[in-house]
Formats: structure tokens, C-alpha cells, sequence
């Protein structure tokens, strides 16, 4: 797929969410866990959603468990999770496979916009970020331990 805003996913609730709803917006898409030792990372998502959302940012979470099984629960489980340990009130999609023949067309999309190191294509472990400028273009990609608060120059740049 070479369109970005084509691609439809399903939210946390069952509802289908096309990603043309957020034309004309940044976004940061991330692929979650909630027994990762970066889980914590949450609250720094929410800070940038509630700082820059106005501006016209979103965070878009994508639960996976394909990174030692550490998102186990269903969909239900893991929204309840997220609002009891960290309050989020950006967009929580259901849970996906970020990699091999199951790998959801969002995060194909991605991947083949901005590789890895050495050119990796597969995402490497839960909390890889991308950010994507308000004509849907991907325009970096971030390791786990990139911090959400260490992606506010590459933001404000965006908005």
C-alpha cells in the first residue's frame, strides 16, 4: 500500500478508524506492551498527546505481542490497564503483529518507509516509534529506548 491515509485500523473498541482521519496532523505510532520494561514510557506518550495535541498531534498505540509475549491480554484487559496505570487518552487500536506474514498494513507501510538499523525492516522490540508529518510521510523512526520527551525538537519542527 503507497498511501498512508488509506490504511484502516481497528481501535481498542471495535471501531474501524481510518488513518485519512488524521490528514493534516502529526502523528507518533507506537507499538505497546503492558509487561515491558518499557511500559513506564506511557506516561511520557501522554505528556507529549496532552502538550501538543491542540497543535494538532496525536499518539496512535498499537498493542503487540510478538516481543516476549508481553502484551497477553485482550483488548479489554488492555485498555483497563492503561487507564488505571497511566491515564491515556490518546487512540488505543487493538492488538497486531507488527512483523512477519501477519504484520498489520499500517506497520508494513511504516516499515518500508523508514528501515531499521542496517536496514532492517522488522521491528526490533516493543515501543519502536514513528513519526509521521501532517502529509503522511514517515519521517523518523525511533528505537525503544528513545524516551517520548527526547522526540520534542523532531515534534515542534512537525507542528
Amino acid at each position: 500500500m503507497t498511501d498512508f491515509y488509506a490504511i484502516e485500523a481497528i481501535s481498542n473498541k471495535g471501531d474501524t478508524i481510518s488513518m485519512g482521519q488524521y490528514k493534516g496532523q502529526v502523528l507518533l505510532i507506537v507499538n505497546t506492551a503492558s509487561a515491558c520494561g518499557f511500559t513506564p514510557q506511557y506516561q511520557g506518550l501522554q505528556a507529549l498527546y496532552e502538550t501538543y495535541e491542540a497543535q494538532g498531534f496525536k499518539v496512535l498505540a498499537f498493542p503487540c505481542n510478538q516481543f516476549g509475549k508481553q502484551e497477553a491480554g485482550d483488548d479489554a484487559e488492555i485498555r483497563q490497564f492503561c487507564d488505571l496505570n497511566f491515564n491515556i487518552s490518546f487512540p488505543l487500536f487493538q492488538k497486531i503483529e507488527v512483523n512477519g506474514a501477519g504484520a498489520h498494513p499500517l506497520y508494513q507501510f511504516l516499515t518500508d518507509a523508514k528501515r531499521g538499523l542496517l536496514g532492517s525492516k522488522a521491528v526490533k522490540w516493543n515501543f519502536t516509534k514513528f513519526l509521521v508529518d501532517r502529509n503522511g510521510n514517515v519521517m523518523q523512526r525511533y528505537a525503544p529506548t528513545t524516551k517520548p520527551e527526547e522526540l520534542v525538537p523532531e515534534i515542534e519542527a512537525l507542528l
